[in-house]
């Protein structure tokens, strides 16, 4: 079966961070979205929809999948918004009704079946990558209801903890198990609702407690001594979480990290370090983020009231009483700084000294003060992310380089909205 994953108009509510992916490679639970989407049908052909500016950097990462075209032999073809928390259930709505229809959840398209003349159309347009209601105005809707879209970042971090438990519980993911090794003194609550993945070290004095939810370590994971993970909470593979560190229920940490302090309720994506103290909680990290030492953020007003947060152009109400921060790829800052309740922090910022930054510092930020911040560099912010990502042994590929000079392009508009000095 050929399956396309698409990008909707919708793709906006989900910045900073996908300015540099698309918005079913974002993480919520052990997985990405577009990895759920995967896991129900582990033995089919991968179509994905991308922006276009995106498309050459989604060539690298997704090397089996086709991208922004529709292979000529495709007679039939099922299509899944890359919002949707896809769970096998969902999949049951999908079923071929052996006609062509168009899924939706009020005006949002979610998924559909598409052969013939009405493929070909969506094969023209293939080439732009978002696909939009209004390119099924002419096929019939069908109303499909406990469909759950991801409309903005606060409810990844709302949802992982529920999606963390379902993760786990299926065996695509991998059932329970110590294949890592647990050194004595160690301490895990719950055994059966922990897996330790293959060459996972757990270190005298760490306390892994899955007593109110599970605890994945995967592989190649050092826990260091003393530290403590409360379930539901996931660790992605390589990573390491340092001595003493407090990781709370509700998070995930994805590959290659480095994790130290407190942590609660947050997901950070990838590659990205928080090593020494300081408070990260109800946030959603992107990718090569670096937190800097004794750095906390808020996630709860002083009046206990809703949190509102900045979301293309308006101040948004969340609806949420926890909402910390959300920073973007590629972004820093300096050690003991300060980000009030619901702050978002573009991509390829940099942040340091003692004052709380705006609710909203734009992408490719720099400096102390808020009202002196200035455009980072260019050429800068890439130099820093090539040599950031060598550290781990990952080299800045000439599509990356290009995306990065994109989006500073595309992220011009908010640096002038928001006063930035050159």
């Amino acid at each position: 079966m050929r399956i396309c994953i698409f990008e909707d108009e919708y793709y906006p509510r989900l910045f900073p961070l996908c300015y540099i992916r698309p918005v079913y490679d974002l993480r919520c639970g052990q997985l990405t979205l577009r990895e759920k989407i995967a896991r129900v049908y582990p033995d089919d052909i991968f179509i994905l929809m991308a922006r276009d500016y995106l498309r050459n950097v989604v060539k690298e990462k997704h090397p089996g999948s086709y991208v922004n075209e529709i292979p000529a032999d495709t007679d039939r073809l099922l299509l899944i918004n890359g919002r949707i928390l896809y769970t096998g259930e969902v999949a049951r709505s999908f079923v071929d009704p052996s006609r062509d229809v168009i899924y939706v959840s009020g005006e949002v398209v979610v998924g559909g079946w598409l052969s013939g003349d009405n493929l070909n159309i969506l094969r023209k347009r293939a080439g732009r990558g978002v696909v939009v209601r209004d390119d099924f105005n002419h096929i019939d809707k069908v109303e499909l209801a406990g469909v759950e879209l991801v409309d903005y970042p606060w409810e990844l971090v709302r949802r992982n903890g529920e999606q963390l438990v379902l993760d786990f519980r299926l065996a695509a993911v991998g059932k329970p198990g110590m294949q890592g090794k647990v050194y004595e003194g160690a301490h895990l609550l719950n055994p059966d609702n922990i897996h330790i993945g293959k060459a996972s070290k757990v270190m005298p004095g760490a306390v892994l407690d899955a007593e109110n939810g599970p605890v994945y370590v995967a592989r190649n994971v050092e826990v260091m001594p003393n530290a403590v993970i409360r379930g539901p909470a996931f660790i992605g593979e390589g990573s390491i979480i340092r001595a003493g560190a407090r990781i709370y229920e509700k998070t995930s940490i994805g590959e290659n990290c480095r994790v130290g302090g407190e942590v609660d309720a947050s997901i950070i994506h990838g590659h990205s370090n928080k090593q020494h103290d300081g408070f990260l909680g109800h946030s959603y990290i992107g990718e090569w983020v670096n937190i800097g030492a004794g750095s906390s953020n808020s996630d709860l007003k002083n009046d206990y009231g809703s949190v509102r947060v900045y979301n293309g152009g308006t101040m948004v109400d969340t609806g949420l009483q926890h909402a910390g921060l959300t920073m973007g790829d590629h972004s820093k800052c300096g050690i003991n700084f300060s980000f009030n309740t619901g702050t978002v922090v573009g991509v390829f910022s940099n942040l340091f000294g003692t004052a709380i930054p705006p609710r909203y510092v734009p992408s490719f930020s720099w400096g102390e003060r808020p009202e002196a911040l200035t455009i980072y560099r260019l050429e800068k912010a890439i130099e820093v992310a090539r040599t950031v990502m060598r550290r781990r042994n990952v080299e800045l590929s000439s599509a990356e380089e290009e995306l990065i000079r994109r989006v500073f392009e595309l992220t011009a508009e908010e640096r002038d909205a928001g006063g930035l000095k050159k």
